[in-house]
């Protein structure tokens, strides 16, 4: 298995604020305007994401659905909590489909998510569509007190996800 530091190198992967690496592969040259956001949006971006197991994709959110895509390592699993119904799911995202495992997960707008991979000591590559594009300021990193607050059933996945 290829080590995190080849796909680092080969993908030209940066930090990214929620955790893990990535690198924008995709901006669509369309653009299109919505009462949801300030200003145009392309219509879709897409990037490579990768997550090591010492650390943490931590509770987000965007204004856009986001559809991710496994490629390669260890599973991940994206938690999923619901802003109106307060729902927590899980996506497993990996190739082992017998398990329970998945090659697409969709997080849809408004919802916050956050991940982690499974397995000690593994990382886990993926990629990740959105659309209406992405845009930093779309993108809001959750705030442990405030997520509590509104979701204090997961505790446990909310402390562990956030900082």
């Amino acid at each position: 298995m290829r080590t995190a530091e080849y796909w680092i190198e080969k993908l030209a992967l940066k930090s990214h604020p929620e955790g893990g690496y990535y690198n924008e592969t995709y901006r669509s040259p369309g653009t299109l305007e919505h009462e949801l956001f300030d200003g145009s949006r392309n219509f879709s971006t897409a990037i490579h994401y990768m997550l090591e197991s010492h650390e943490v994709s931590t509770f987000h959110r965007l204004k856009s659905d986001e559809l991710m895509h496994f490629y390669y390592g260890d599973c991940f699993t994206v938690y999923v909590i619901n802003d109106d119904s307060g729902e927590l799911s899980e996506i497993n995202l990996g190739s082992d489909l017998e398990n329970g495992e998945t090659f697409q997960g969709l997080i849809k707008a408004g919802d916050w998510f956050g991940a982690k991979v499974n397995k000690p000591d593994t990382y886990g590559l993926i990629g990740c569509t959105v659309a209406p594009g992405f845009d930093f300021s779309d993108f809001e990193i959750a705030q442990r007190g405030v997520m509590l607050e509104k979701f204090p059933q997961h505790e446990k996945i909310i402390t562990k996800l956030t900082r």
